[in-house]
Formats: C-alpha cells, sequence, structure tokens
C-alpha cells in the first residue's frame, strides 16, 4: 500500500513541477560525446563550471572521441582546470577513453547497441564512473531508460517522507522507474525537474511557502527547522522558540 501511495505521490509531484518549470529540454550539450564528458566533469562541480571547461576543450579542438584519447594527460588536465579536481577528472576521463576504444572502438552507435543492463554494468567497472555518472550518460548521451538519482532528488524525497534519510542510490532509483513506464522522455524531463526544485526551493535552507510542492503530500508549514522535514500528524517532536525539531535531530 505505501508503495502504491508513493508512485501516486510521485506523479502528482510530476505534474506540479512541470506545471511550475515548464520543459526543461535537458541535457545542456550539442553532441552526445560532449554530453558524456560533461557527465564526468560535473562530478562535484556546477555545470557553470562544466561549461567553462567544455568551452575550452572546444577552442582547443580537443572534444572529439580520437583528440580526447590522444591528448596528454597534462594538457588535458590544464584545460579542464575550472571543472575543478582537474588531475582526477583528467583520470577518470582518460579511464572512460581507453573503456570507450577497448569496449566499443570508439564508436557511439557501437555503444549504444548494447544491451542496458550489460553497459551499466560495463560502465561502473570504469574506475572514477559511479551510479550517477554512469546513468547520466545512458539516459542523456545513449536515450536509455534509467532514472538518474542526485543530491536534490534524495533531498527533495526525504523531506516530503517518501524515503528515510538513509535510503540508498539504486531503492530511489527502483521508486520512479517503478512509478512510470520506461518512459526515456519523462525520465529525462522529471530528473530535469527536480533540479530546477532543488536550485530555486529545495536549497540546502528552503523556500517551502513559495514551493509548488507546498500541500502536494504535506503541509510544509509544519517540519523540523533542522532537516526540514515535513512533520507527520501525530509525530513527537521537540518544540523550540521557533518552532520544531523531530526526533531525529
Amino acid at each position: 500500500m505505501k508503495n502504491h501511495a508513493t508512485k501516486t505521490a510521485l506523479r502528482k509531484i510530476y505534474a506540479k513541477l512541470f506545471k511550475e518549470f515548464g520543459p526543461q529540454r535537458w541535457w545542456p550539450a550539442r553532441t552526445k560525446f560532449e554530453v558524456i564528458v560533461g557527465a564526468i566533469l560535473t562530478q562535484n562541480t556546477s555545470w557553470g563550471n562544466v561549461e567553462k571547461a567544455i568551452q575550452r576543450l572546444k577552442a582547443a579542438g580537443v572534444l572529439s572521441e580520437r583528440a580526447l584519447r590522444d591528448i596528454p594527460a597534462a594538457k588535458l588536465a590544464a584545460l579542464i582546470k575550472p571543472a575543478g579536481y582537474f588531475n582526477v577528472k583528467t583520470r577518470r576521463l582518460k579511464n572512460f577513453m581507453r573503456f570507450f576504444f577497448d569496449e566499443y572502438h570508439g564508436s557511439l552507435k557501437a555503444m549504444a547497441r548494447e544491451e542496458l543492463p550489460q553497459m551499466r554494468y560495463k560502465l561502473l567497472k570504469v574506475n572514477g564512473i559511479g551510479p550517477e555518472t554512469a546513468d547520466s550518460i545512458l539516459l542523456y548521451a545513449l536515450g536509455k531508460p534509467v532514472f538518474v538519482v542526485d543530491a536534490y532528488t534524495k533531498r527533495f524525497l526525504y523531506r516530503h517522507n517518501l524515503v528515510d534519510h538513509k535510503v540508498g542510490y539504486h531503492r530511489v532509483q527502483e521508486l520512479f522507474m517503478s512509478a512510470f513506464d520506461h518512459d526515456v522522455a519523462m525520465f529525462n524531463e522529471y530528473h530535469a525537474l527536480i533540479v530546477a526544485l532543488g536550485k530555486n526551493f529545495c536549497r540546502p535552507r528552503p523556500l517551502c511557502e513559495a514551493c509548488a510542492l507546498n500541500n502536494v503530500c504535506y503541509s510544509l508549514s509544519s517540519k523540523c527547522n533542522s532537516c526540514h522535514r515535513a512533520l507527520l500528524d501525530g509525530e513527537k517532536r521537540v518544540a523550540t522558540k521557533s518552532g520544531f525539531l523531530c526526533l531525529d535531530c
């Protein structure tokens, strides 16, 4: 019963977010290969910093499969410096390029022909490619029906009592993939809308009263002042001068 209620809530939330923000038209990149590079560069940084690094790669003429494979690591590190952790990300890009040419001879078409479970398994074996990066590549670059989970996703789900704070990546992914048909366009749009929600309202210090999701699942006027989770009717809490704390805080 709880799973059914969660699926219903996720569908209502999608409708509300789409009405609030409209179509997002993600991923913000021009080519599939650029999506892959961006998915690796965006680890632990903002997309604005990634765009600066991408532009430098373009200006140097190395934002192509063979050029990125062949560029010396030191030169690549200098070019992607705006994305932060540039030495780490250089190794990760080089690891991916080695895998890409070893497995698929540098062909995105060949890569896209691989079945989703097998391709995901192989991506996760590449050093530096975790679940979020792998799924971003699969969904946005290769059009595979997989849902991308990020920190924004976990944050808003927890605040709406749809998951607990220790929930793992694959459990969250399972919630979305069981709530909707395996629709690439839907997964693409929903993830982008969640990012818009996280940037505009569901921030570390959220703007709950103005949020489109206020009263969709719960009233956000009764929430924990520390973790900002909506407090359930009858839930035990600690009163403070400025409101309440949940017992977990």
